[in-house]
């Protein structure tokens, strides 16, 4: 693989010489975020189904708003990219993806009509109501926010709050992603509980809600968790959880299943929960922004990721769970010592009953209770500053102490081996 990057990198320098572009594919991405053997797999395909020659330039990035202000403002030609959620709406909303040309991919091979899961056509029709999403992206991997917690020293009940993180009893031991919106979301949804069983407001209304009064719940709320905190991360909480450092932390559900894992390697029990009063949900797409120069290219290439074997391959390298709703990917996750759980609102009525991680899957019943955040626009600054506030600039002796700990890990992992570096993903 190290390889086909090297040449990947020539090609972006034959590219700049004035090399023909109508022949490169300029993708941007995730780090680790997809298996690399299917980038070199994907050109002998596409000149199997076309009879023209691609060279794949694949380039990646680790925060959302890093990619976006290249093409906002750089006007960066690449011809496809994989934001998140909110920053879909984000260009959406500004006029900065190109839609989708799905009648051009022959229907025998139209992995992206044929592998369409329900619930994610709907969530992406949630995202604007004036313009279908599906129309301009396709999802690729996505998840839940919810609570890993250490079950030898933290019950599923107590668990099963997001109050836990507030909880004197696990004060010292608490963990929290320094996410702001992944935070906000879910504190909002366990303060407004009255209103949400009332039936004055819905969860879709609560991802929307950048009112003033709200942001001032949330942030008492969290000045009143501070003390309690372990430290505030971006990427090293998973690993303090595998070590017994912490015993409750607020993460993703990819995230859990790297730490669940690896945390039982060593004799830790680690479990995850989507806490009973609600939650978020979170999702990574592919899109063609508005300067890409290699439209065709780029929508094979969707349609490639489509196709269930190599959704399959790129699920099991990142550890991530692919939004691809074909059936094949989910026998691919079947465990039957595992009990059932309803799946039918992802893969169809046949799902009613699998046998599958719910960690990876949510049941029907959990995922009735999540909703998909949203952009917030100029509001978002309020949010920020917000989070400035409650985590402040004197950041316990802990906090560092843990830092110093997790980088020297991080170091020490690295030259030891590479097979853990999967899910280094920061997608906020």
């Amino acid at each position: 693989m190290k390889k086909f990057l090297i040449l990947a990198a020539l090609s972006a320098i034959l590219l700049s010489c004035g090399s023909n572009r109508d022949q490169v594919l300029k993708v941007y991405n995730w780090s680790d975020y997809i298996d690399e053997t299917v980038l070199p797999e994907f050109e002998a395909w596409y000149k199997a189904q076309t009879g023209e020659d691609i060279t794949v330039v694949y380039q990646t990035f680790d925060v959302n708003e890093t990619m976006l202000s290249k093409i906002e403002k750089g006007h960066e030609d690449y011809d496809i990219v994989c934001p998140s959620d909110y920053i879909i709406e984000r260009m959406l909303n500004s006029g900065l993806l190109l839609p989708l040309d799905f009648a051009s991919i022959p229907d025998s091979i139209n992995y992206i009509a044929l592998n369409k899961s329900p619930y994610i056509q709907q969530v992406f029709r949630d995202i604007n109501p004036s313009i279908d999403a599906n129309d301009y992206s396709v999802a690729y991997m996505w998840g839940t926010t919810g609570i890993i917690y250490n079950t030898e020293k933290v019950t599923a009940e107590e668990a099963g709050t997001w109050d836990i993180i507030r909880n004197p009893k696990f004060a010292g031991q608490i963990l929290i992603k320094d996410a702001p919106r992944d935070v906000y979301g879910p504190v909002l949804i366990y303060l407004k509980q009255k209103e949400l069983q009332e039936g004055t407001v819905t969860l879709q209304d609560l991802m929307q809600d950048s009112s003033d009064e709200s942001i001032a719940a949330v942030e008492a709320y969290l000045k009143q968790v501070k003390d309690g905190v372990l430290g505030w991360e971006a990427d090293f909480g998973k690993d303090q959880m595998t070590k017994g450092r912490g015993v409750v932390s607020l993460n993703w559900s990819g995230d859990a299943v790297w730490a669940i894992d690896e945390a039982a390697e060593v004799g830790v029990s680690l479990d995850y929960i989507v806490p009973e009063e609600g939650s978020t949900v979170w999702f990574d797409g592919w899109v063609i922004p508005k300067y890409a120069k290699n439209t065709k290219a780029a929508t094979y290439f969707i349609d490639f990721m489509c196709r269930p074997d190599i959704a399959i391959r790129n699920m099991d390298e990142t550890g991530y769970v692919s939004a691809n709703g074909a059936f094949e990917v989910l026998e691919s996750q079947i465990d039957d010592e595992l009990e059932p759980i309803d799946l039918s609102y992802f893969f169809g009525p046949e799902a009613a009953a699998v046998c599958v991680d719910p960690v990876l899957y949510p049941d029907k019943s959990v995922i009735d209770r999540c909703a998909l955040e949203h952009d917030w626009g100029k509001d978002t600054d309020k949010l920020l500053a917000m989070w400035s506030r409650v985590k402040g600039d004197n950041a316990s002796s802990m906090t560092y102490v843990i830092i110093a700990i997790a980088f020297i890990a991080i170091i020490a992992a690295i030259l030891v081996s590479r097979k853990n570096k999967k899910r280094r993903h920061k997608r906020r």
